[in-house]
């Protein structure tokens, strides 16, 4: 089953990288934007924004600033009341969106409002930032009706020349690809790996590193579904993009492989959407995930810090 995307469209953008992406995937689609953070340089006076205040601690940890995000919960509800579609754009290697992003998925789901939403996960030396990533990714799966992941990890592994700039180049470039195509592709409604390459290579070695990324987030068996969005693919002969999308069709069920050729850039290179049913490597990245939600006592509410404000005497 598919995700239908309708109007009126927000698009939320969550921390630095989020906004970023989010101001780009609002003018592609043409929609509303609203940037939420915890830093006011994130934010920009062309868009609304909700500025997430950890009052006077400046290095706050993750889950401070999702508690302080339940303090202005009735303004960001007002702000995404009026829409059909969230389309939620969040880093989860970073700290604001690691700890924004459940909480506003949450919302999402109860409003009954239509949630795209796009995950950046972190890279394998970001040891500090796995577990948060995948405690935040598991709840962000849990209120979308449609979730896209990209791992930055997998990336560097299959371009280990790669700067971490260059990688974050290119999986920004990916995700607005996808966004370019929600109006005319469909996307499944279930948990989906976005794969890619570096730009410069033979079209059939750009398939070949975006198949590689994708196995290193899941299990061969787990792929349902897979759209090529084949970029440059007018300057592309016939005969090689027939080639790949054999290949594709080989992989994964043929009536299930779709491909798209919408995008007119110079530089050719694929761009490979995936549906996965079943476990992901994002599911280790929390040691407790593995046990079931209704087997889980703290399920219902995120971990954050908040000031409670008590008055409790010293006891000797």
């Amino acid at each position: 089953m598919s995700f239908q995307v309708k109007e009126p469209i927000l698009v939320i953008g969550l921390g630095g990288v989020g906004s970023k992406l989010a101001i780009k995937a609002k003018d592609a689609l043409n929609s509303d934007c609203l940037i939420i953070s915890n830093d006011k340089n994130d934010f920009s006076s062309e868009n609304p924004s909700v500025h997430i205040s950890t009052d006077s601690v400046v290095n706050p940890s993750v889950q401070l600033i999702r508690g302080s995000t339940y303090k202005v919960a009735d303004e960001i509800k007002s702000k995404i009341s009026n829409y059909s579609t969230v389309i939620l754009m969040s880093n989860l290697a970073g700290k604001a969106g690691s700890a924004i992003a459940p909480v506003v998925s949450e919302m999402c789901k109860e409003a009954d409002t239509g949630l795209v939403s796009f995950a950046i996960m972190p890279f394998k030396y970001e040891k500090d930032r796995i577990f948060n990533s995948g405690v935040s990714l598991k709840r962000v799966r849990e209120n979308s009706q449609c979730t896209i992941v990209l791992d930055n990890d997998s990336l560097l592994e299959s371009n280990p020349d790669l700067s971490p700039k260059a990688c974050y180049d290119i999986a920004n470039s990916a995700m607005m690809h996808v966004v370019n195509s929600l109006g005319s592709s469909e996307i499944s409604n279930e948990t989906n790996i976005l794969t890619t390459s570096k730009e410069g290579q033979h079209i059939e070695d750009s398939l070949r590193d975006a198949l590689k990324m994708l196995y290193g987030n899941a299990p061969l068996n787990s792929v349902k579904r897979s759209m090529l969005y084949v970029v440059g693919g007018s300057n592309i002969p016939v005969g090689v993009i027939n080639s790949i999308t054999n290949l594709t069709a080989g992989i994964v069920n043929e009536s299930n492989s779709q491909i798209d050729m919408t995008s007119n850039s110079d530089n050719s290179k694929v761009v490979m959407l995936s549906s996965i049913q079943g476990m992901t490597k994002f599911d280790n990245y929390d040691p407790l995930g593995m046990i079931p939600q209704e087997n889980t006592l703290d399920w219902s509410t995120p971990d954050c810090s908040i000031d409670c404000e008590l008055d409790l005497y010293q006891l000797e």
